[in-house]
């Protein structure tokens, strides 16, 4: 793909095959493309690397896994550990989402699978080339990975 503008509102979603793409790039490109209305769907969410060490990846995500509500943990934020349903959270933060209207109409239109679902495999999947990762892949941990070790179970 070669630039975001080309990029058109239509009624079929825009495909993003997310293998090798850096997950916070990846995010905030995903974030611009709803922002403008149109609809997206990311496939291989389990294929795409987080940069860092592994060991300090998952301390990170295990600390955070600590946070909950001191009167009912039900009170607490809900920790995912499944590789879609991170991805779609992170896609949120970048989101105006409980700011404004626009945002959660933005986050409506995501979609998010592990693997590739049967409905989208007749769409072409695009890759955006410059959030893919540089690097040798040793260097970067899948969400998939990250999942296995705090608790998903596939």
């Amino acid at each position: 793909m070669a630039s975001q503008e080309t990029v058109v509102r239509t009624d079929r979603p825009i495909v993003v095959d997310a293998t090798d793409h850096i997950a916070g790039r990846l995010s905030s490109q995903v974030a611009k493309l709803l922002l403008k209305g149109n609809r997206v769907s990311l496939v291989n969410c389990e294929k795409i690397m987080i940069s860092g060490t592994r060991e300090n990846i998952i301390k990170e995500y295990r600390e955070f896994l600590e946070i909950n509500s001191i009167i009912n943990p039900k009170h607490g934020p809900v920790h995912y550990r499944r590789p879609d349903t991170m991805m779609k959270k992170m896609i949120r933060g970048m989101l105006p989402y409980e700011k404004k209207a626009s945002g959660v109409e933005a986050h409506k239109r995501l979609r998010t699978y592990i693997g590739s679902p049967k409905e989208l495999k007749s769409i072409e999947k695009i890759q955006i080339e410059k959030i893919k990762i540089k690097k040798s892949a040793s260097n970067y941990t899948t969400m998939g990975e990250l999942g296995r070790v705090i608790g998903w179970t596939e």
